[in-house]
């Protein structure tokens, strides 16, 4: 709207812009979030051969072929190749971390609160 006052007269006009403005709004959020959740799922579910699951990992190539052999590594060998899948690399890295993730200050807070215990009461200590 052009004009800076906005009589009683305006308000109809006002309003289906502003509703306009806010459909469109709502369109663009839904169509970006919907492009995203749709690279995540690209992303998420990506095969990899064998290099490409190494650089991945940073892991010397003859380290992964190894531990493919032994299973150590969740792989399939449909054929001649092995075919690895990202999503499942990141929870092969995750579940072998040595390091746990470090807790959020609530979540440090919420396993004491649950680990902490009263003492028993002097007078229940008598048999």
């Amino acid at each position: 709207m052009v004009n800076s006052e906005i009589t009683f007269n305006d308000l109809p006009k006002v309003i289906a812009e502003l509703r306009d403005e806010v459909i469109g709004m709502k369109v663009a959020l839904l169509d970006l979030q919907k492009g995203q959740t749709q690279h995540k799922m690209e992303k998420l579910r990506r095969t990899m051969n064998v290099e490409e699951a190494a650089d991945y990992l940073r892991m010397p190539l003859n380290t992964l072929y190894m531990k493919l052999q032994k299973g150590e590594v969740p792989g399939m060998k449909p054929g001649k190749r092995w075919v690895l899948f990202s999503d499942e690399l990141d929870k092969w890295l995750e579940a072998n971390r040595k390091n746990a993730v470090p807790l959020t200050v609530d979540e440090e807070n919420e396993a004491i609160l649950c680990s902490h215990r009263r003492k028993p009461n002097k007078s229940s200590w008598h048999d």
